[in-house]
Formats: structure tokens, sequence, C-alpha cells
């Protein structure tokens, strides 16, 4: 019994020795076959071309296929939650992530504990959009016009829980006015909705819409964050527009599902820090008014859990 017992303590101890080897190896060799990077939106969003970019990058460093997966909504945020934490499944997503538990009380998945941050990749301002044929040509008209009849306006986002959607709470409580929220499935159809005037306001991002912006699909109301914008230098910020206190970046980031080998997550981040780093990268997206930036695992952490404390409070469950 002494001799057994002995022997267990031993192993357990060349276990502990040898796992954090083994798990480095590991770490060296991956991947050693095709990364599926999850987008929880539909293509042509934000998130989306983030992704896209970001997965050729990594497919040329890895010299291995990373193909980006669109799954919107809490389907494919759950399907990252629950697949092999072995690295071979990632996502990329918005900071809209941290709110998803104060929307759904009945998930089969905690969005916090059951992910871990391997990256944060960018963070970017957005822009405030109204129907071309809008009385509202300013934010000032907005807000007037939302106070003088509160809960007759709405705003459309990419849906519950999104950047935009959070933005647009933001703006809500900056600016006291009661707006209803019309989620869509992504980005794009948000856009869509506003070009038609089927609602009065949305936000977008300058790689996504500003196109529309520039052809006059859309009209610009302002733009978030401290400095105007290179690609609509006469679209003022909210600071410019009378609405001082209202400051919103918005971040996207890599997660993985939260068991994942630490030395897995520590070399996907690095590498994902690498490719940000890239000329052509900074290039393509400063001019969108992109900030790409990068941050180890546990800095990523202490940001999402912040965020679902600072954001959980603005949002609310849909009413049955």
């Amino acid at each position: 019994m002494r001799c057994s017992h002995s022997f267990g303590i031993v192993f357990a101890a060349l276990l502990a020795a040898v796992c954090p080897t083994a798990l480095a190896q590991d770490a060296a060799k991956y991947p050693e076959q095709m990364v599926r990077l999850v987008v929880p939106f539909s293509a042509g969003s934000m998130t989306d071309l983030l992704a896209r970019t970001i997965a050729e990058k990594l497919s040329e460093r890895w010299k291995q296929q990373v193909i980006v997966e669109n799954r919107p909504g809490l389907a494919g945020t759950s399907s990252v939650a629950k697949a092999p934490a072995d690295g071979y499944t990632l996502m990329l997503t918005s900071n809209g992530h941290t709110v998803i538990g104060s929307l759904n009380k009945n998930l089969s998945f905690d969005p916090i504990k059951d992910f871990v941050g391997v990256s944060q990749v960018a963070s970017t301002p957005l822009i405030l959009i109204v129907p071309p044929e809008s009385a509202t040509r300013s934010v000032k008209d907005l807000i007037d016009a939302a106070k003088a009849k509160p809960g007759a306006l709405n705003y459309g986002s990419a849906g519950l829980g999104s950047t935009t959607g959070i933005a647009a709470e933001l703006f809500k409580q900056n600016t006291g006015t009661d707006i209803v929220h019309v989620p869509f499935r992504g980005l794009p159809e948000s856009q869509t909705a506003v070009i038609r005037g089927d609602v009065a306001m949305a936000f977008t991002f300058f790689n996504v819409g500003g196109d529309l912006v520039q052809s006059g699909k859309v009209r610009g109301l302002a733009v978030t964050g401290g400095r105007r914008l290179p690609g609509l230098p006469n679209i003022p910020t909210f600071d410019e527009a009378g609405v001082p206190n209202f400051q919103y970046d918005a971040w996207f980031g890599v997660l993985a599902p939260a068991a994942t080998p630490k030395a897995i997550v520590s070399k996907v981040s690095a590498d994902v820090g690498g490719v940000l780093q890239a000329p052509d990268m900074k290039a393509r997206f400063e001019q969108q008014g992109v900030d790409l930036v990068s941050s180890a695992p546990e800095a990523f952490d202490a940001v999402l859990k912040s965020d679902a404390e600072r954001y959980g409070k603005l949002v609310k469950p849909p009413a049955n």
C-alpha cells in the first residue's frame, strides 16, 4: 500500500512536470490543421471584414487554412462556447458580446466564464446616420424630435447586444431620449432600413457605411471618438455637435473556449498581434478610422469582465 501510495505521488509529480512541456510542444506545432474563425454576425459586417482580413494573414503565417464561418446570433456564439477547447475553433466578435448575458437570461452558456480572451484586434468610432430624406439634419434636431414624441422614433441595430445597439442605448442615456430598438440580422440590413426610412436612425462604421454617407444614400450626423474621420471631414464629432459626454469607441477581439490551453492561447495572441503590425494592414484600416490594437490574453479578459459590468446595465431582455 505504501509503495502504491508513493508511486502515485511520484507519478503525479512527474505528470505535473511533463504536462507544461507537452503543452508547450503542442503550442509550438499549432496549428496542424484547419482553424475555424467564427463570426456571430452576417457577411459584410464590420466584424466580418476584420475577420476575413486577419484570417488571410494568419493563413499565410501558419501555412494552414483559416476559414471564416458566419453564424449570426446566439447560435454562432454558442457553437464556439461548446466547441473542443483545442485552439481550432476561435471567434472574432465585438464588445456586444459582453452584454449577451444581460439580454438573455436562459442561455446554455456563460458569455464570460465559458470564453477566454485571446486578443483585441481593433477599436473604431461609429457614425450616427439617418435617412437621406429625413427632416433631421443635426444631432440637435434628432434629440428635439425624440423628446417631442417619446417612444415614437426608432433605431436600427445589427442585432440584440450588438456594438451598434450599445451605441444607441448610450446615446439615449446621455441625451435623455426614449427611442425604440428595432434589431436586424446584421449591419448591412440595419443600414438598408435607414436608406428606406424604415427607422429614424442607426449607427454604423466607416468601412461598412462610409460610402453610403459619401454618396448621399444616408445622412451622417456625428461620429463618436475625439476627432473627425478623414474620409468624412464635414461630419462633426459628438462633442462638436453639442453632446460632449457621449464617448464610445467599439472594440473587436478574438475569443476561444475557456478551457483552451494557455500555451495555445498565448501563441494565437502573439500571432494575431504580429499580423496586426503588418504595414499593409495599418494602411488599409487607419484610413477608415480603425485603430488596430492587440492585447495580452489577461488584459483582454479584464476588459471583458469590466465591459460586462458597465454595459450590462444599459440593456434589457426583449419583452415577451
